[in-house]
């Protein structure tokens, strides 16, 4: 049977083969109709088996479907068969993107109705749509609950950025997606939709209509059909709050000298925030400050320091160019900081003369010392070194990073060492100190994603983490121990410090440093604060991955600390340290 049957197939093929031979575009045609078909099929599974990615890696970043308002549009429907393609492909209509006032209060529900209808902020009505809220679910330490809000595909509450999970979306990822692009408010639609925005611009309706679970956690509700739960980002202060390509810095009262402190002004007609932030821009300032229809624009100087803010109620008025956006007026100005970079504090370079006089600047790993070189190299105009080499620091700018640390040609040295004879041989130090929970959060994330990167959540939840913590949190406190003991010189800092109240913090520095302090460089440093090395949005995990194990034996740790420090007369460790 066998021997019968190979003649046949043989004549098979052997006819198949003729036929395409006298007829070569018909077997092109026939590789055309394969290869056709086979990238249908690889289509087809493409789209049905994700629509939304969450990243392989599960450090929470997501990718952005649009940006703009355009998005789709929320059906009555709940099924996520084909409506879904329907929704994530009308996303890419973009409406119209504008800023608007950062600064509308939550308590002005009286304002509500005069705006209702007329696309105005509603944000100061939001107690209605609060209802049935407990209080930790409206404010739990990142974010205030705010209400339901009407959404309208042509005209967005939330007209940012946007970006859609159908499979696992949920509030926190939300939250975090859009803290970590800097906006304002964060709001869920039809259970997996997220939108961000500086503003909303729809009025809250009954919380009733926000009734859809979200698909990634049942036990939180997500919006609804063309409906917004919205929630206000407690945003800390270093996290810009960005309106366009400018960022919100606050009401200032007006200086004493407004021509010499601003130099350059116009007044513009049918005033508005883009207005006098791209004149200013165009010429070339760092600051723009509204004040009614005048636009001033400067840089930050000792005549206008921003650091006195005022209440932003004090520069309510609105622009007559954007009735939306506040203005300022002639005696409290509204100041936006441009794109423009300030100069004054960008120069770098090498000693002139090398020193003999090494100055560590000391930290245990995950306690910013990488950004308080960034400071120090801005308010100083020298390098910083390091007693190790990092590539990828060296590649960012910090170009002591190749140097000898005993070279003498820079301002100091970055360690991560604590035994006595490494201590032992630099004539003074900088320690930086941070709050353990903090800083081994940022090491272990350092460690297992990069200097601005994140461990990934097999990371955390593997483990890796237990371990680090145990060999890691006895060092941390056994580090500031040592430098305490055998430092010569010391200068203590704390994080948290630096961040409150970086002008005067990072002055001392530069006296310590024995450098002469140049205010106007420092006023520069807190517009370009941040660095390259800025972990930005909320943190990264949706629980607590200390033990009561864990924190039991690091709050003993920060009263070892503490004690150590207050027997130098120094000030122990700031109250965000210490255990509740």
């Amino acid at each position: 049977m066998c021997v019968a049957r190979e003649p046949i197939m043989a004549r098979s093929l052997l006819k198949i083969h003729r036929y395409f031979r006298r007829k070569p575009v018909r077997f092109f045609s026939f590789i055309l109709l394969y290869l056709t078909a086979g990238s249908l099929v690889f289509l087809h599974s493409g789209f049905s088996s994700d629509t939304s990615t969450t990243g392989a890696s599960g450090s929470g970043r997501d990718p952005l479907i649009s940006e703009g308002g355009g998005g789709p549009g929320a059906g009555s429907s709940t099924s996520d068969g084909p409506r879904l393609l329907g929704r994530v492909f009308k996303e890419t209509r973009r409406a119209p993107r504008r800023f608007g006032p950062p600064w509308m209060k939550e308590n002005r529900a009286h304002d509500a109705p005069e705006w209702a209808g007329r696309g105005f902020d509603h944000t100061n009505s939001w107690s209605h749509g609060a209802k049935g809220r407990t209080t930790k679910e409206m404010d739990d330490g990142r974010a205030k609950y705010i209400g339901c809000y009407v959404d309208d595909t042509q005209k967005r509450a939330l007209r940012g950025v946007s970006f859609f999970d159908y499979k696992k979306m949920t509030v926190f990822r939300c939250q975090d997606n859009c803290a970590e692009r800097g906006y304002l408010y964060a709001g869920l639609e039809f259970g997996a939709e997220c939108y961000c925005g500086h503003k909303i611009q729809a009025p809250n309706v009954s919380e009733s209509e926000c009734n859809m679970e979200c698909k990634g956690e049942k036990s939180n509700l997500c919006g609804g059909p063309n409906r917004l739960s919205i929630y206000r980002l407690e945003l800390s202060q270093e996290s810009a709050r960005r309106y366009g390509s400018a960022i919100f810095k606050g009401c200032f009262k007006r200086p004493d000298n407004v021509t010499l402190a601003l130099p350059a002004s116009a007044i513009i007609k049918n005033m508005s925030v883009d207005k006098c932030v791209d004149m200013c821009t165009e010429k070339e300032f760092s600051l723009a400050a509204l004040a009614g229809e005048k636009c001033h624009c400067g840089f930050p100087t000792p005549l206008f320091t921003l650091h006195e803010r005022e209440d932003e109620e004090m520069c309510l008025q609105h622009c007559a160019g954007e009735d939306f956006e506040s203005c300022g007026n002639n005696d409290f100005f509204v100041v936006y900081q441009t794109q423009v970079q300030d100069n004054r504090c960008m120069d770098r370079r090498f000693l002139p003369t090398r020193s003999k006089h090494l100055v560590a600047l000391a930290s245990f790993p995950g306690a910013g010392n990488t950004w308080a070189r960034h400071l120090i190299e801005l308010a100083t105009g020298y390098y910083t070194g390091s007693y190790y080499f990092d590539g990828s620091l060296y590649n960012k700018g910090f170009k002591g990073e190749r140097d000898h640390w005993r070279s003498g040609r820079t301002i100091c040295i970055k360690t991560h060492e604590s035994g006595k004879k490494e201590i032992e041989a630099f004539d003074a130090s900088i320690l930086m100190i941070r709050n353990p929970y903090k800083a081994l959060m940022a090491e272990f994330n350092r460690k297992y994603g990069g200097h601005i990167g994140f461990a990934s959540q097999a990371h955390w939840r593997g483990k890796e983490w237990p371990e680090f913590v145990k060999n890691y949190a006895p060092w941390w406190a056994s580090h500031t121990l040592d430098w305490l003991k055998y430092g010569k010189q010391v200068q203590v800092v704390h994080f948290e410090d630096l961040k409150r109240n970086l002008f005067s913090e990072l002055k001392g520095m530069v006296i310590f440093l024995r450098l002469e302090v140049s205010e106007d460089r420092l006023l520069c440093v807190e517009g370009q604060k941040d660095g390259n090395f800025k972990r930005s949005g909320l943190r990264k995990l949706e629980y607590d991955p200390y033990t009561p194990e864990m924190r039991a034996t690091i709050d003993g740790l920060i009263k070892t600390v503490d004690t150590a420090l207050r027997k130098r007369n120094l000030s122990g460790v700031p109250e965000e340290y210490k255990p509740r």
